[in-house]
């Protein structure tokens, strides 16, 4: 059975002391529109309203929620509301500015800062084939600035991608679309399946045994495989594809070539399926970006011998 769709609020409808004027994106987890406030400035607003809980059509407002889905829903919204809270503590220009956040409609709205720019996606799309190494080094590098704050306020990103890594109009990168309410809420609820993003989300991500293991190493490998699919121009093979048969191609095989072979070990480094053989924190990762002639740890001798293991059975 495909998903419910829902019913955006409309054009010039008064939420709060914001006018709506579009959407500007719809997921399964929220929707996000451009607003104005009573300054006639422009800001993005998020609205929970997960479409495997909840249903709004058109005309109305309020959503209707079947009696057996209200206890997730307000679970998920609280956890919605709560991280509405922790972002809104978080000031850094790589890291997308909370402004607001408040109940309404019986859900919860976060205001943002809008930006303007395009995404690390639409960029790669543009220039397939074309990045070059001075850029992946320079927005990685800032954008790291503004995780490692994240992680330092106890938060993770947990839904790093192209897509929700915006480039404004002056180069700078900021992180955007946080998905921690969301594994919070799958991990507990199993109305809600994960929302992870196939090919960027750690292997820790697919099996909810194993989600006590998040930790900053998860966003790093996220990291790692947005900068493989900057010199690929396209999403690496999804984690749980490479835990069955690896068939991913190493950096350092597949552009040798093409880039210096100490940035292509650190994207490599990052994307260990082993979280102990990844970075384990935005600091060290930071640390082997800004240094082209850091040597970065190789695989460790026990991860070279499990896959060799792994390998003869197969």
């Amino acid at each position: 059975m495909p998903p419910q769709a829902n019913v955006p609020l409309p054009t010039g409808y008064q939420l709060d002391e914001y006018r709506i004027e579009r959407q500007l994106s719809l997921g399964g987890f929220s929707i996000v529109y451009l607003a104005f406030d009573k300054e006639d400035t422009p800001v993005a607003i998020k609205e929970y309203l997960p479409n495997s809980l909840a249903l709004r059509s058109t005309g109305d407002a309020l959503p209707s929620i079947a009696e057996e889905n209200v206890a997730t829903f307000r679970y998920g919204m609280k956890c919605f509301f709560e991280e509405g809270r922790a972002l809104a503590k978080i000031s850094h220009p790589n890291v997308v500015r909370v402004l607001n956040f408040f109940r309404a409609n019986e859900t919860v709205y976060m205001v943002m800062h809008y930006e303007r720019g395009r995404t690390l996606q639409e960029h790669i799309q543009k220039h397939k084939g074309e990045i070059r190494e001075s850029f992946i080094r320079t927005i990685f590098a800032r954008l790291l600035n503004g995780l490692r704050e994240v992680h330092t306020h106890k938060l993770l990103h947990l839904d790093i991608k192209p897509s929700n890594i915006y480039l404004r109009n002056d180069g700078q990168p900021v992180l955007i679309d946080f998905g921690a309410a969301r594994q919070t809420l799958s991990t507990d609820t199993p109305l809600l399946k994960p929302m992870y993003t196939p090919g960027f989300a750690a292997p820790e991500q697919y099996n909810s045994i194993r989600r006590e293991l998040l930790g900053p190493w998860t966003d790093i490998y996220s990291i790692g495989a947005s900068m493989y699919a900057c010199m690929a121009a396209a999403a690496p093979q999804a984690a749980d594809q490479r835990i069955e048969r690896d068939q991913l191609v190493p950096a350092v095989r597949r552009w040798q070539d093409k880039y210096s072979r100490q940035l292509l070990e650190t994207v490599d480094w990052c994307m260990h399926l082993n979280y102990l053989e990844r970075p384990q924190s935005v600091f060290a990762l930071q640390k082997a970006l800004a240094d082209k002639d850091r040597i970065v740890p190789r695989q460790t001798l026990l991860g070279h011998l499990r896959k060799k293991v792994k390998a003869f059975i197969k």
